[in-house]
């Protein structure tokens, strides 16, 4: 029997959409530095790839339902290499922000159609392994996206480090496009309006919306946390580097780890339950983010990404069995919600930080969790 690489494939995607999405996150307190502007304004850039997402989401969603799986995916891999190159010759904020938002405009057809690729292709029983495997591409792709930026930064400048990660995505797609089969399961949604109506359905399953709005907060609070300790760990008496900043994203890779145990906990516990014990950790890794030492800094932040990637990993698992139809329009509502909350909580905090520091960040972490956890207990079986 020939190995099955798909599932690497799929993997592979995640990371490509995350390398590219997070690359600048890191750098943040060194492009402010360069470009000499606040941190609020340089969090646009942020702001920018996640906003951009969030309105092409949904319509991705339509397209893939009408035209396939695999031809999307690996066309918007190869072509996101292209804003993340000429990236490198900005030389103003507004420029770069342009070509973050063309860059997270070509984010959805490579994770969003992922997704449903998976929900198409694989059994309802091998969805969640499936998807855990994804959610491990997509953290690696993460972690890489802040780590491997952050470290060449320090070495050969922020703009040879985004060359790196174009480099990176090229050759991502380059497996992809070889590992990849073609969906067998796939079946056209009827075209453009028979795609809107399935999308008219989405919104109206009481269990899509609770979802998309737990997926709302689970990005809210990953923006929040990963961009602001970056400025608070660059002050005093922290004064990291970009090298230092980058290697807090080591804590991402410990998802990797916990994700695919996702299924088992689901199995165990049913799945309110498991995500409601998930969202009282996160909590206290939000608060221990408040101690002075940086050994229980990281431990809160290594319990943030734990907890997230796996409630990212459920309300993803849940969208793709919930909607028997149209799978890819409702990953792109659920990511276009996804991804505003991402949008919300760069500019949030963003107002959290200039007002209270990041005892005020961590306190809108803490909210949103409190806000997670009712929409859980009221909604979901």
């Amino acid at each position: 029997m020939a190995l099955d690489l798909r599932p690497f494939g799929v993997a592979t995607a995640g990371f490509c959409a995350f390398v590219n999405l997070y690359s600048p996150q890191a750098l943040l307190p060194e492009l402010a530095n360069d470009f000499h502007v606040g941190a609020g304004e340089i969090s646009s850039l942020m702001t920018a790839g996640t906003g951009a997402i969030a309105l092409t989401a949904p319509f991705t969603g339509v397209l893939a339902d009408s035209v396939g799986r695999k031809r999307l995916i690996t066309a918007a891999m190869f072509l996101i290499v292209i804003p993340t190159i000429i990236m490198t010759f900005a030389t103003t904020v507004p420029e770069m922000v342009f070509w973050r938002f063309v860059q997270g405009l070509l984010v959805p057809p490579i994770f969003t159609v992922a997704v449903a690729y998976i929900g198409d292709e694989w059994p309802a029983s091998d969805v969640a392994r499936v998807a855990g495997l994804y959610m491990v591409g997509s953290s690696v792709g993460g972690f890489s996206g802040r780590f491997i930026p952050g470290i060449l930064t320090d070495v050969i400048g922020w703009r040879a480090a985004f060359d790196v990660v174009g480099l990176i995505t090229l050759a991502a797609a380059i497996v992809v496009a070889l590992t990849l089969k073609r969906e067998r399961n796939f079946v056209p949604s009827g075209g453009f309006f028979a795609s809107i109506g399935h999308m008219g359905r989405h919104i109206r399953d009481p269990r899509l919306i609770a979802t998309f709005a737990i997926g709302f907060g689970v990005l809210f609070n990953f923006v929040d946390t990963f961009t602001y300790i970056g400025f608070h760990l660059a002050a005093p008496p922290y004064a990291f580097s970009a090298t230092l900043i980058g290697g807090l994203f080591f804590t991402y890779l410990a998802s990797s780890i916990a994700v695919p145990w996702v299924g088992r906990g689901i199995a165990l516990f049913g799945r309110r339950r498991f995500v409601l014990g998930i969202i009282a950790l996160w909590i206290v890794g939000a608060l221990l983010m408040l101690a002075p030492p940086v050994t229980v800094i990281l431990a809160g932040l290594t319990l943030c990404a734990i907890c997230g990637m796996m409630s990212q990993t459920v309300a993803t698992g849940y969208v793709t069995m919930t909607a028997k139809e149209g799978r890819s329009s409702a990953v792109g509502l659920y990511a276009s919600l996804y991804y505003v909350g991402g949008s919300a909580g760069a500019f949030f905090g963003g107002i959290a930080w200039t007002l209270a520091g990041w005892p005020g960040c961590v306190a809108s972490i803490a909210a949103m969790l409190a806000v997670i956890a009712v929409i859980v207990t009221a909604a979901w079986d």
